[in-house]
């Protein structure tokens, strides 16, 4: 109330000096002092920002018998906690493109994993409230620079923010008065990689001088049941090197970044506070139809959500478990078994940051 009592004072007197024609150079001021004080009454002091992992809604390669029947979308079983947030992001793992040849060399297409979901797929991101995506992963490619650029146009005809490849190494949006900088990284030849450093950290710090709260997703780690923990070492898998995500997190953070965001394992991983800022080190898979192993700990499709202050300070968070199964869209899973591997992992991998869970999912950090 004394916000809009105070907004009303300035404007009236704003008002009162241009009927008294004041110099226009003493308007010009008045009228740059409203226009800030507007601006910072209309920014939240907290941002909910929520996060998922690997997104993959259905391919028509190598034929549309993967793709969903009609009539069911990818999300409406999770809408009613993804519409929440005042900030929605996800990775894309694949493409949205109608057109494009398969960039892999595959013997037999059937075994092939090359993703590429209709253009009309986006629709379902746009109606989920998907503000901003990663698009640096092993798929993007998959379908060539055709691929790349149609998944492009289609991100933004539906208005959602993307980085991580080339012609995008990052980008900067706003949303409900908080200006975002947003940038993605992984291994693979057509992204922006993981494994520079000294680039990454120049895009971050560039960022962090033009925006409130800088983002960061990176796709990187071995993949598998077998590798749910973050080793502080740089990771091998299949003879590639995944990047060390933990000394990668670390670095991000210490050039700017206030929240980190990583998948790629195909499995959960646990969550840190570092510097008073949330990284997340795998979100694992999300909505991935087909073509994608989901038994276990693989089908657990966690949705994090993060509160932070406009100047990325972590303040408290909430884990929401979903999950899936073969062929079947996510869905909130009563057990919370999501919740539970995060918080087991956490405790192992990261005990100094003192993340405590509750059996509801909010979690916070324990201060000395």
């Amino acid at each position: 109330m004394r916000k809009l009592l105070f907004l009303v004072i300035v404007l009236g007197l704003y008002s009162s000096m241009q009927a008294q024609k004041y110099p226009k150079e003493v308007l010009d001021s008045m009228y740059t002092i409203v226009k800030n004080t507007q601006l910072k009454l209309a920014k939240p002091k907290h941002i909910k920002v929520m996060a998922v992992g690997d997104i993959m809604m259905g391919t028509d390669f190598p034929n549309k018998s993967y793709l969903p029947p009609e009539g069911k979308g990818p999300f409406d079983d999770v809408n009613s906690i993804l519409t929440k947030a005042d900030l929605l992001f996800g990775n894309l793992e694949g493409t949205l493109t109608d057109e494009g040849k398969n960039a892999k060399h595959c013997s037999d297409p059937s075994k092939c994993y090359s993703f590429r979901s209709p253009e009309y797929f986006g629709k379902f991101l746009e109606e989920a409230g998907f503000d901003v995506m990663s698009i640096a992963n092993n798929h993007i490619g998959d379908f060539g620079s055709i691929g790349i650029k149609n998944t492009s146009k289609t991100l933004e005809k539906h208005s959602i923010a993307y980085a991580g490849v080339f012609a995008q190494p990052s980008t900067i949006f706003e949303k409900d008065g908080i200006t975002y900088g947003f940038c993605a990284f992984a291994p693979n030849k057509d992204c922006i990689k993981i494994h520079n450093l000294t680039n990454a950290k120049k895009i971050v710090t560039e960022l962090k001088e033009k925006v409130d709260i800088v983002i960061v997703s990176f796709h990187g780690g071995a993949e598998g049941l077998k590798h749910t923990h973050v080793t502080r070492k740089t990771e091998r898998f299949y003879g590639e090197d995944r990047g060390n995500v933990y000394k990668f997190a670390h670095t991000m953070i210490d050039a700017g970044a206030d929240i980190i965001l990583g998948h790629g394992p195909h499995v959960t991983r646990a969550f840190e506070v570092y510097k008073n800022r949330f990284i997340a080190y795998s979100l694992g898979n999300f909505c991935t139809y087909s073509r994608f192993s989901l038994g276990g700990i693989k089908g657990y499709a966690p949705i994090a959500e993060i509160e932070v202050d406009t100047k990325g300070n972590f303040i408290k968070g909430k884990l929401h478990s979903a999950k899936q199964i073969d062929e079947i869209y996510p869905f909130i899973d009563e057990k919370k078994r999501a919740l539970k591997e995060i918080k087991r992992l956490t405790e192992k991998d990261f005990p100094e940051s003192k993340i405590i869970f509750e059996d509801d999912g909010s979690f916070t950090q324990q201060k000395e």
